[in-house]
């Protein structure tokens, strides 16, 4: 990492910034291939993504599952069930909590979007070689766990 002084950093540089510049990137490529069509914003596609792999989630599960803030997931949980594409109901567990799930709608777009997104992963993923690939998911494992630590 070049320094640019003693009180600046070279953000191009700059691990954390490069990793969320990346991300952001690559989830609006994906974006791109859903939004105008479903008419769903990245924030509730998050909230679509979460809940299409496991159902029966609070809202705050879903901001930890997804690191977003807890106000950008209340608001796309609230899109989504304006638009019938959530439902919430009592946990089975613990009928004092409320949990979500996706509607019939919700997850029939869900099966039409993951296709989307695999297809732009797998488009990334093809221009690495096998070494690569697998020294990215380690290193992005690795990344986690000294983050989650930290």
């Amino acid at each position: 990492m070049k320094k640019v002084s003693e009180d600046a950093i070279c953000l191009a540089d700059f691990l954390p910034y490069r990793l969320s510049v990346l991300s952001n990137r690559i989830s609006r490529a994906i974006a791109d291939g859903y939004e105008e069509k479903f008419q769903l914003s990245l924030p509730e596609w998050r909230v679509m993504a979460v809940l299409g792999e496991e159902s029966d989630l609070s809202a705050a599960q879903v901001a930890e599952r997804t690191a977003m803030d807890k106000v950008a997931v209340s608001r796309a949980v609230n899109k989504l069930l304006d638009s019938g594409r959530l439902e919430r109901h009592f946990s089975p567990e613990d009928k004092r909590r409320s949990v979500l799930t996706l509607s019939a709608e919700g997850r029939t777009i869900y099966n039409e979007v993951i296709p989307i997104a695999v297809g732009y992963e797998s488009r990334i993923l093809d221009q690495l070689s096998a070494v690569e690939k697998e020294a990215l998911t380690s290193l992005l494992d690795k990344l986690e766990t000294i983050q989650l630590q930290a």
